[in-house]
This record gives structure tokens, C-alpha cells and sequence, in this order.
């Protein structure tokens, strides 16, 4: 069983990463904490976002790094293999990382851009199974992706694949409905080490304020917290919350279970759900998505 843990780690970037999301999406739903929630609806979106980007979105970057790469910048090909491993995975880890904070957040903050991102957070539960729920454009135009592969075309390959590994293994574990943060704050001893790991790397406490239903009780900050690996950017940019508190509730409140294949492929195909912000007439946003640039707020419980 440790050889096995071990080999898991060793394959991140394989099937380490797979298997260590069927693993804790198992131990989720054993403990019933996806709940009666997850209707057949939802199986299907979260089943269809997590193999459709593999089949799809997969080759089209690598038809970039191999095709189009090679015509934009024919003379750069491994011009930063120079560069030592940990310099290497330091620039892509800032690089990958805070480009998808900015494109993440722009997409809470831009009213036409939202209706791209607001499958992922339509998802009444968290855990493995929503973990890569996304609608296919948002994920299709991932700046983060092709960023990431011009580094890799420019030499940078090894320590991509490093940082790729770590990146997923933080937000996958952000994602778990597995409380594995709470000790540190339970613990008066951990604090220190709950105070730097907080401020440091997106955790479940505070990604699943970002996915909370209301920004009422204080927990809730889904106009914030858009830190993916990192939760530091949010720190530098003032969009951080942190009160060592989980939410009471996930989703969106104007969430009206829209069919699997508008949530996954707005807006090539569209809700049949009146008033729904991806039906046909629908509005961009709902009231309860009205954006306003939000303050820095630390608190602590």
C-alpha cells in the first residue's frame, strides 16, 4: 500500500493525479458528503468536464506547442535550457499561476465573461467530482495552458512538468469536500504553521469561500479568493478573505440545474430554463453576481 501511495507521487503528471482523484472522490461520496446533491444532472456535467478537455482541449494545445510554436518563434527552441531546475520551476510557477488568478478573476468581474465561468461554480457540493467542472471554452482559452507551453517550447520542460504535478495536487486538495486544513486551526501549536500556509497556497477554507451560495455571513467571498495554487496573489492584489470557516452552502443562488450540455457548451447550445443566465434570453449576470471590487478582509475565527 506505501509502495503504491509512493508510485501515486512519483506519477503526478501520469496516472498518479487520476488515480489520486478517484481515490478521494470515493472517500467523498463513502462519507456522503456530496449528500443528495448530485443528481444525475450533476454526474453527468462533472463526468463530461472532467474527459471531454482531455480529448479535446489536450490536442489543441499540443498542437500549439508542436505546430504553431515552431513558426512564431523558429529560433527560441530551448533558449532557457541555461536556466537551473528550481530558477526553471520558480518562473513557471509565477507565470502559470498568475495568469490564471487574472484570468480567473476578469471572469468573475466582467459581466460578459462570467456566464463562461459559472459552471464551475453552479455545483451545490464540493469535492473531486467538480474539481474540473468547466465550461469547454473557458477551459479551451486557459491562458495559464499557453503560457506554460511556450516555456516548455523554450526549454523549460522539467521543471513544468514539477510544477504541473504540485499546481494540480493543491487545487484538487482546495477542492475536497475533506476538511484536511482543520487541524491546523484547531491546534493552537499548528497556528504558525496554519498563518503561513494560508497566505501561502490556496486551501479547503479558503477556495470553499469562494465557492459559497452567499456573501452574507461573513464566510462566504466569492468576489474574492481567486487564487488557484497560490493564494498569495490574493494577498498582494486585496481580494483575499480568511476566516478559517467553511461555508454553510455552495452554488449560486440563482441556480436552476440547468441541462448538463448548455452548462458545458454555452453558448453553442443553450438552457431551456426560463429567466437562467445561459438561456437564451437570459441576463449576463443575476442580482446575486453583481460585481463590485472587493477589499482585503483577514479574519480569524
Amino acid at each position: 500500500m506505501v509502495h503504491f501511495i509512493e508510485e501515486i507521487f512519483r506519477n503526478l503528471n501520469g496516472w498518479g493525479l487520476t488515480a489520486l482523484t478517484f481515490i478521494l472522490g470515493f472517500a467523498e461520496f463513502s462519507l456522503g458528503l456530496y449528500g443528495k446533491k448530485w443528481n444525475t444532472n450533476e454526474k453527468l456535467l462533472d463526468i463530461a468536464c472532467y474527459t471531454l478537455p482531455k480529448l479535446v482541449v489536450g490536442p489543441v494545445i499540443t498542437y500549439f506547442g508542436l505546430k504553431v510554436l515552431p513558426l512564431i518563434l523558429p529560433h527560441a527552441k530551448n533558449e532557457f535550457t541555461w536556466i537551473p531546475f528550481i530558477f526553471g520551476a520558480l518562473i513557471i510557477a509565477i507565470y502559470d499561476d498568475l495568469t490564471q488568478y487574472w484570468y480567473h478573476r476578469l471572469h468573475h468581474q466582467v459581466p460578459f465573461m462570467w456566464r463562461f465561468h459559472r459552471t464551475h461554480h453552479s455545483a451545490p457540493y464540493m469535492g473531486m467530482a467538480m474539481a474540473s467542472r468547466q465550461n469547454i471554452i473557458y477551459t479551451l482559452f486557459f491562458s495559464q495552458s499557453y503560457v506554460t507551453t511556450v516555456l516548455v517550447y523554450l526549454g523549460l520542460g522539467y521543471p513544468a512538468l514539477f510544477v504541473k504535478g504540485l499546481k494540480s495536487l493543491i487545487t484538487k486538495l482546495a477542492h475536497s469536500s475533506i476538511k484536511w486544513d482543520k487541524p491546523f486551526y484547531e491546534n493552537k501549536w499548528l497556528h504558525p504553521v496554519a498563518w503561513v500556509l494560508e497566505r501561502t497556497i490556496s486551501t479547503p477554507a479558503t477556495h470553499h469561500a469562494h465557492h459559497a451560495d452567499s456573501a452574507d455571513d461573513g464566510v462566504g467571498h466569492y468576489k474574492g479568493n481567486f487564487g488557484n495554487m497560490f493564494f498569495l496573489w490574493d494577498i498582494i492584489f486585496g481580494t483575499a478573505l480568511i476566516t478559517r470557516q467553511y461555508p454553510a452552502a455552495y452554488g449560486i443562488k440563482n441556480y436552476k440545474g440547468e441541462e448538463w450540455y448548455a452548462q458545458l457548451l454555452w453558448p453553442i447550445f443553450k438552457s431551456k430554463k426560463e429567466g437562467s443566465e445561459l438561456s437564451a434570453n437570459g441576463p449576463e449576470v443575476a442580482d446575486e453576481h453583481d460585481e463590485v471590487e472587493p477589499e482585503i478582509a483577514l479574519q480569524y475565527a
